[in-house]
């Protein structure tokens, strides 16, 4: 019988894992906020595996399977009461739970997003501190400094972007709540003991049974709507493995612990894979690992900016009648199509973070075990090649001076 792909990736998490030099896990308690997602569910069997009592948090039920010792609470990040109960006698919070990281999801109501992003991060704050909690590890985004400009290798030192520059609201509240966050490294908490607080800045994550990206893709695939790349090879962009991040995270609370002299508290670290990829090259193994043409059509950045465009705006209108899933957001057109990437060398240096390699071979057994590969001909890529070929020229077209 073959392995599954989710069997042997968390063998190889777990030899991993094993072999962190870190002192501060064994025998405490933890809390994983957004513990049932995808990261969150790797975060807690490390820790578990790590000696730590975990508890997951979230409003949904974990993803995948779990060890029966660890708790799973249900519960809305918005209720401090219920979170000042977990956090008693916690010695680390990871708090990743967050809403509105793509598709549908960044449309919903701004002020929804804010009460979880932002609400949701000040009640973990508030419950830290009246439960004497010593460590948090705060869960950010890249995007805090990234907007769709060219970022190259860039660090901690790059400021945070203002509020309106950004063309989401994940984006404007992830930064809002990292900024709340840091604020509250080194507040004095109920029993005149101080919590230390760190930021984790995740790029892409990817990795077998992700949730969020590749199943999109996977269907994009299968509607014939993946035909065509976007902007050129020279566009390079980050991804992280969930081992790495995971690795990450536990070596950030590591790093706020009393024995490594919290040299973490305060401090923004940027976890990835070791180099930036061509976005289509990095899933060139998934396509033609799931029987699929790799698309050699480019189509030029500003033409699927127009189209984006389109796909929010008619998700806008038409919201009230249908929730559909648009094709592509603004946001999520320049993590493909704008060169930007980050150092590592800060988490490295601190934190003694050294990135595994990975690739997508455990995520094309993952979908082909679950029966997602090429079956037959499809006239979707032809349709949707012409459709965008149609509007390629109307705009062209529209372009081009009026004859006098």
């Amino acid at each position: 019988m073959t392995m599954s792909a989710n069997i042997r990736h968390r063998q190889r998490a777990g030899d991993v894992i094993r072999n962190l030099k870190v002192e501060s896990f064994g025998g405490q308690q933890v809390l994983v906020t957004g513990g049932a997602g995808f990261v969150g569910v790797h975060l807690g069997r490390a820790l578990h595996l790590l000696g730590s009592k975990v508890t997951l948090f979230d409003k949904a039920k974990p993803l995948e399977d779990y060890d029966p010792d660890i708790k799973v609470v249900q519960g809305d990040i918005r209720d401090r009461e219920l979170l000042e109960k977990l956090c008693e006698g916690v010695d680390c919070v990871f708090h990743i739970a967050s809403y509105g990281m793509s598709g549908r999801e960044m449309m919903k109501a701004s002020d929804f997003i804010e009460s979880i992003n932002v609400g949701g991060t000040e009640n973990i704050v508030e419950a830290c501190i009246k439960q004497n909690v010593p460590r948090l590890v705060y869960t950010s985004t890249h995007n805090v400094v990234f907007a769709g400009q060219d970022i190259e290798n860039g660090d901690e030192s790059l400021p945070l972007l203002p509020l309106s520059a950004h063309k989401d609201d994940y984006s404007r509240t992830k930064s809002m709540a990292e900024q709340l966050a840091m604020k509250s490294n080194g507040r004095e908490t109920k029993d005149g003991s101080i919590l230390n607080v760190c930021v984790i800045r995740p790029v892409a994550i990817y990795g077998a049974g992700e949730q969020r990206h590749f199943p999109r893709i996977v269907k994009n695939m299968e509607q014939g709507l993946l035909c065509m790349k976007i902007g050129g090879s020279h566009i390079k962009v980050p991804w992280v493995h969930v081992d790495n991040l995971v690795n990450g995270h536990i070596l950030a609370a590591e790093g706020l612990s009393n024995h490594k002299e919290h040299i973490a508290a305060g401090q923004v670290y940027f976890i990835a894979d070791k180099a930036p990829v061509n976005q289509f090259e990095f899933l060139r193994p998934l396509i033609t690992g799931l029987g699929y043409r790799y698309p050699s059509l480019i189509v030029p950045v500003w033409f699927m900016y127009i189209v984006a465009l389109l796909s929010e705006w008619l998700h806008t209108i038409l919201k009230p009648v249908i929730n559909f899933q648009p094709l592509m957001v603004r946001t999520e057109l320049f993590q493909v199509a704008v060169t930007h990437h980050f150092s590592i060398e800060k988490a490295k240096k601190q934190l003694g973070y050294e990135p595994v390699e990975r690739d997508l071979t455990d995520m094309v057994q993952y979908f082909l075990e679950r029966g997602h590969r090429k079956k037959s001909s499809s006239i979707g890529a032809f349709l949707f090649t012409v459709i965008l070929a149609v509007l390629f020229v109307v705009l062209l077209m529209s372009l081009l001076p009026l004859a006098e």
